[in-house]
């Protein structure tokens, strides 16, 4: 893969000159956004972004960012997050890049002309479907995988043709300054911008009127997003955080489940949109379940995972208080249950005796906590998923293939996964969104290109079948309308193959 050609010595100094130590790059506010959307929109309308090259090169350009910069990604998300620097590499720059491979290596076909069925009324035309880029996207992270959550939608607006403004949060900081100081050394400087607001300013920035809004992250802040677009009838694509169930069977690998199911709860220190959110667990499981919990945790993390280098840390105080305050309100504490604010540290937690009505019930878990509930057949387990909002994901244990397609049918989510939890959200061969009160729409390779592109109708008619034509124009006649009547009847008969228009 041939790289891009290499910045100008002007941007290169203007990078140099934003990234100078200690110097915090300046908050972006709504005024200053209306001068960057307006040049950001003459780029676009200019045709700077049509061109298969230009993208290719911009793909490409991302892929070097993450390659020469990983100690320095590695290094803000360690400042966010306390983030390991196995999970950055594995869940944050491997996976933006490849999706970007994904997206060079599969451009081409993207952005072919789809044809579709010719009928008689088509039969000397051109009929086809072209992908048009939409114009200008508003891409909003979420702090818990900042680098994905910015980067990964990002990859699918520059393949579908189009400018992109990217506002990371203000959680994470730091990621959110490197990308803000990187951008102009990789990307095209009128085409791709980095803003740094908060969520007061978002909302304003959104009703500047732009072709395509896409947020991820809490249900709270992507209503406000979504009110603020729909006012300017700008689209959305939504992904938002839920409560995500993890049914156990009681016929399953046990100890195989619960090292899947610790991986992905305290991955990021409990911090991930697509972690189980609870357990639905069988009656006949638990206590083996609970045990080999336990023992997971002491594998994964040690005595005191506070001195594990695999152990992350709570994003901010508020996140942190607000997961306390759930601890002491909801269950038991079968392990863990440890909080030092002066770290931003909650030890990996099992919460056993929960019930619905709890308040960690009724609300996403953004920390390392695991509650389990009690379900004494599936029926039950399916009930309780269905009467709850439609989730991001859910997740299903067992080695009965009929307790899995029962879970997979009978319930709606946004995702479903058997015997793992989290990998069907990270392929770019699937597409990934909520459903219902988790979103709307989704991203992930091709289906990011079509989420993030307007699927132009096109017929290129010929004027050589007037014969036929005639029939629609006035005066109109009953003997034209019988003919017309009799082709539409054909036309049911033969599957829609004959029409005369």
């Amino acid at each position: 893969m041939s790289g891009p050609p290499s910045p100008s010595p002007k941007n290169w100094f203007r990078a140099l000159r934003r990234t100078r130590l200690g110097e915090p790059c300046m908050k972006t506010y709504p005024l200053e956004c209306v001068e960057l959307l307006k040049r950001t929109r003459g780029a676009f309308q200019a045709g700077r972004t049509v061109n298969e090259r230009f993208r290719q090169t911009q793909l490409e350009a991302i892929v070097r960012m993450l390659v020469e910069h990983e100690c320095d990604f590695v290094d803000a998300l360690g400042r966010d997050l306390h983030k390991p620097r196995f999970e950055t590499v594995i869940s944050e720059l491997m996976l933006v890049k490849n999706e970007a491979v994904h997206a060079i290596n599969s451009l081409k076909k993207w952005m072919e002309p789809q044809r579709v069925e010719r009928n008689l009324t088509t039969t000397l035309d051109d009929c086809f479907v072209m992908n048009e880029p939409l114009g200008v996207v508003l891409i909003i992270g979420a702090w818990c995988s900042p680098v994905h959550f910015c980067l990964v939608p990002l990859v699918g607006a520059i393949a579908a043709g189009n400018c992109a403004i990217v506002s990371p949060s203000e959680h994470s900081s730091h990621t959110a300054e490197l990308l803000h100081r990187l951008f102009p050394s990789y990307l095209d400087n009128e085409c791709f911008h980095v803003v740094l607001t908060g969520l007061n300013e978002l909302t304003e920035i959104v009703e500047l009127k732009f072709d395509h809004v896409f947020f991820i992250g809490n249900k709270e802040d992507g209503t406000r997003i979504a009110q603020a677009a729909i006012r300017m009838l700008t689209p959305v694509t939504l992904v938002l955080g839920s409560k995500n169930p993890c049914y156990v069977d009681e016929h399953c690998d046990i100890p195989i489940t619960a090292r899947r199911i610790a991986w992905a709860r305290f991955h990021n220190a409990g911090q991930n949109m697509v972690a189980p959110d609870y357990i639905l667990c069988h009656a006949d499981a638990k206590e083996r379940l609970l045990q080999a919990l336990r023992c997971c945790i002491m594998q994964f993390y040690g005595s005191d995972p506070r001195e594990s280098r695999s152990f992350g840390r709570m994003v901010n105080l508020e996140c942190l208080n607000r997961t306390r305050d759930l601890l002491g309100k909801c269950g038991k504490v079968a392990v863990g249950g440890k909080v030092i604010e002066a770290e931003k540290y909650i030890a990996p937690t099992i919460l056993t005796e929960v019930t619905d009505s709890d308040p960690i019930m009724q609300q996403e878990i953004f920390g390392p906590v695991l509650p389990i509930l009690t379900v004494n057949s599936l029926d039950e387990a399916i009930t309780f998923i269905n009467q709850r909002e439609k989730p991001l994901c859910v997740y299903a244990y067992s080695s009965n293939c009929k307790v899995i397609s029962r879970l997979m049918t009978e319930t709606s989510s946004g995702s479903f996964c058997s015997n793992d939890c989290v990998l069907q959200s990270l392929l770019a061969v699937l597409p990934f969104g909520g459903v219902g009160a988790s979103g709307m729409g989704s991203y992930h390779g091709r289906q990011s290109f079509d989420n993030l592109s307007h699927r132009k109708s096109c017929l290129l008619r010929s004027t050589r079948i007037e014969s036929i034509t005639y029939l629609r124009y006035p005066p109109y006649e009953d003997r034209n309308l019988s003919l017309m009547t009799w082709a539409s009847n054909l036309s049911q008969r033969s599957q829609g193959w004959c029409q005369i228009l």
